[in-house]
């Protein structure tokens, strides 16, 4: 059913019960009365709409900032996994901690981005951006318009076919594959219609004791000013 439907549904139920008990208590009432009380009831049901329109968005950009966390619990997960098993933690779509995925290689210029990110059809920083499912993934598939790239490893494949790195780990898949494997095969969906989850990388540096680790930032593509975070690992 239509919300909007449904809420006027509501809401004119609401006021229909309380009318019929007033007309028991009134059975003399005029005709021009029971105009006046249904005219009261329209507007009861208009103002209340788009109240209820606003809770509705705030719980989706709600929904959506607790995806966004639970994608920075997987990359932290996912850092401190690899960084067991390889000598060096890195993030999913990197090649090594020190490589970049997306376009940015600093927090100042991702910031200055940020504020001016605000529709997924901009193409200058959409481009930028790396998906995080795929852009091509069937269940979460990127906005019509929009720039999303796919992360940085090229498309290599072994000898079974799987998407490998030719300068990465051993058999280390592209970075849509390990997040997807991250979450059980079963990607977010971001609340929006025209959402889709995305990310870029910092890349870490150094060596030894002046070793820094990579930076990472998620967003959706809803509108990537408002709906973002940041971890520095």
């Amino acid at each position: 059913m239509n919300m909007k439907i449904f809420l006027k549904y509501i809401i004119h139920h609401h006021y229909f019960s309380t009318f019929q008990k007033y007309i028991k208590r009134s059975q003399g009432q005029s005709l021009a009365e029971f105009a006046v009380i249904t005219a009261m009831m329209a507007t009861f049901v208009t103002t209340a709409i788009p109240k209820y329109s606003g809770v509705m968005e705030v719980g989706k950009g709600n929904k959506s900032i607790e995806e966004l966390d639970k994608l920075l619990v997987q990359a932290k997960n996912f850092y401190e996994t690899t960084s067991n098993l390889e000598g060096r933690g890195r993030l999913p779509g990197q090649d090594k901690y020190d490589m970049q995925v997306g376009g940015y290689t600093d927090v100042t210029t991702l910031f200055n981005d940020l504020d001016n990110f605000t529709t997924f059809s901009n193409q200058t920083i959409g481009s930028k951006w790396a998906s995080v499912f795929g852009v091509s993934n069937s269940t979460v598939p990127k906005p019509d318009g929009s720039y999303f790239q796919e992360d940085t490893v090229s498309a290599v494949t072994n000898l079974q076919g799987e998407v490998i790195c030719s300068n990465c780990p051993t058999g280390r898949k592209k970075g849509s594959e390990e997040w997807y494997e991250l979450f059980n095969r079963e990607p977010l969906v971001s609340p929006y219609q025209d959402g889709h989850y995305i990310y870029i990388i910092i890349p870490g540096s150094g060596t030894g004791v002046d070793t820094k680790s990579p930076k990472i930032c998620v967003a959706d593509a809803e509108n990537p000013k408002v709906l973002h975070k940041f971890i520095d690992l």
